[in-house]
């Protein structure tokens, strides 16, 4: 298993972009995450990508400013978060799982990165 190291995170301000990036092996991967988890708050899940084809699964708090995306050739997963807000703040996690059929529940996904800072400002 390729180690999960999550970069691109940083300080942006309301309504500003960040692209997250995560090196990831799929093999004997069957689904693709991310996570986040505000202090003091419970990890919560943002998007998944399942390696099955069935579609890219959103959260309700990110779909429609949110993407999430993966680079076969590089095996490298993204996301790109535009229209950020306040309440995105929060370290972001890449994780990836073979439990089928994908959900977005930690519980789900069995290696995870150590996670990079995401924090925006009003």
């Amino acid at each position: 298993q390729v180690p999960l190291v999550e970069s691109g995170g940083g300080s942006v301000q309301a309504g500003g972009s960040l692209r997250l990036s995560c090196p990831v092996s799929t093999f004997s991967v069957s689904c693709l995450g991310w996570f986040r988890q505000a202090p003091g708050k419970e990890r919560e899940g943002v998007a998944f990508i399942s390696l099955r084809g069935d579609p890219t699964f959103y959260a309700d708090s990110v779909k429609g400013r949110f993407t999430a995306s993966r680079d076969n050739a590089k095996n490298t997963m993204y996301l790109q978060m535009n229209s950020l807000g306040p309440e995105d703040t929060g370290m972001y996690y890449c994780a990836s799982g073979n439990w089928i059929p994908c959900e977005l529940r930690k519980e789900k996904f069995d290696h995870w990165g150590q996670g990079t800072q995401v924090t925006v400002s009003s």
